[in-house]
């Protein structure tokens, strides 16, 4: 049974010798939940992409979410002050409070959208006026322009791919799709999430309660943190499956409940409301261009090799279920932008 080592685990008294096990499904941090003397606390050792200092931003942000009255995880020092631990391979080991909860790997309802919704725009008003520098920067994300460059890239140097056949003519349609994307650069940054996928939220009941998986914070342009989450949100399918549809009961509902806190307040601009389909097909193409260099690449992290007998193989089906979702965005434009324009405002 995988435990945490016991010397990190003495850098904080009240978790010193404490009982614990590995918590949740999650693909990326390595989660325990550990008995503490005080109640339970969540440790997790980073995955390699985060250095330990991102724990210095989820520090601020959190206890400006804390002023502002918002739930949230905190971070929790060792005994002598510190955010995180290394361990002997330089992996950092942090803790974290715990928050009772609930995730779902996709949205159940209507009424869930909504709330949801409602959510995440408590945080982005929260976060509003956060005057902070982000001390982890995760390079490319989002980076349109250089995802489709690395598509093309793959394209050049694995021509003799098994899966090549495949991948390439799917890969050019998608190209020219992108190509008649607006921009979306000019639009402001602003403090974001970052992943807000529905796992990302935890739940008591139907209410939900905060947001978690903190690694992602940082500045995005509204439409790409929206249209990332509304990608997640509005397919009840999964990622893993080649043919999807959004559905756009899912989407109204979500940003129906996202202006009921963010009108009153004048939070998100005309052209911001009006670039949310955009972002939403954008990140779509992103993600379908992504997968399909990592088919070529075999790349991608990780994969289930219980359905697929390679990396390359589940990659293909990602791919084309993001691009098969981008049709659907497409097909749906006209009642999605109408549906954003009565959410919104």
């Amino acid at each position: 049974m995988e435990t945490i080592p016991a010397w990190i685990l003495a850098r904080y008294r009240d978790l010193d010798g404490r009982p614990h096990a590995v918590h949740g499904g999650g693909l990326i941090n390595r989660t325990f939940l550990v008995e503490g003397r005080a109640g339970k606390v969540i440790v997790q050792r980073l995955h390699p992409v985060f250095a330990g200092v991102v724990n210095e931003d989820i520090d601020a942000v959190t206890t400006h979410l804390a002023r502002k009255g918002l739930v949230t995880p905190r971070p929790l020092r060792t005994d002598d002050g510190a955010l995180w631990v290394d361990d002997e391979e330089g992996r950092p080991y942090r803790a974290l409070t715990y928050v009772a909860g609930r995730s779902h790997d996709r949205v159940p309802s209507g009424s869930v959208a909504r709330e949801a919704g409602r959510m995440v725009a408590r945080f982005h008003a929260a976060v509003a006026d956060l005057v902070y520098d982000y001390r982890h920067v995760r390079a490319g994300v989002h980076d349109t322009k250089k995802h489709l460059a690395t598509l093309e890239a793959a394209l050049e140097a694995h021509a003799g791919h098994r899966l090549f056949g495949e991948v390439e003519p799917l890969a050019r349609r998608l190209l020219a799709e992108a190509a008649r994307l607006p921009d979306l650069s000019g639009l402001p940054s602003r403090h974001v999430h970052g992943d807000l996928k529905i796992s990302n939220l935890l739940f008591q009941g139907e209410q939900a309660v905060c947001l978690v998986d903190l690694d992602t914070l940082g500045r995005m342009i509204w439409p790409f943190e929206m249209g990332d989450a509304l990608r997640s949100w509005c397919n009840p399918a999964g990622e893993d499956v080649e043919r999807v549809t959004l559905d756009a009961d899912t989407f109204g509902a979500a940003l129906a409940g996202y202006g009921e806190i963010t009108r009153p307040l004048g939070l998100v601009s005309v052209e911001e409301a009006g670039a949310v389909v955009d972002g939403l097909a954008t990140i779509t193409l992103e993600l379908s261009a992504r997968f399909l260099a990592d088919a070529l690449r075999e790349a991608y992290f990780g994969f289930d090799p219980r359905r697929f007998p390679a990396r390359g193989e589940h990659n293909l089906v990602r791919g084309k279920g993001q691009l098969a979702l981008f049709d659907s965005v497409q097909a749906q434009r006209t009642g999605l932008e109408r549906a954003a324009r009565v959410a919104l405002g």
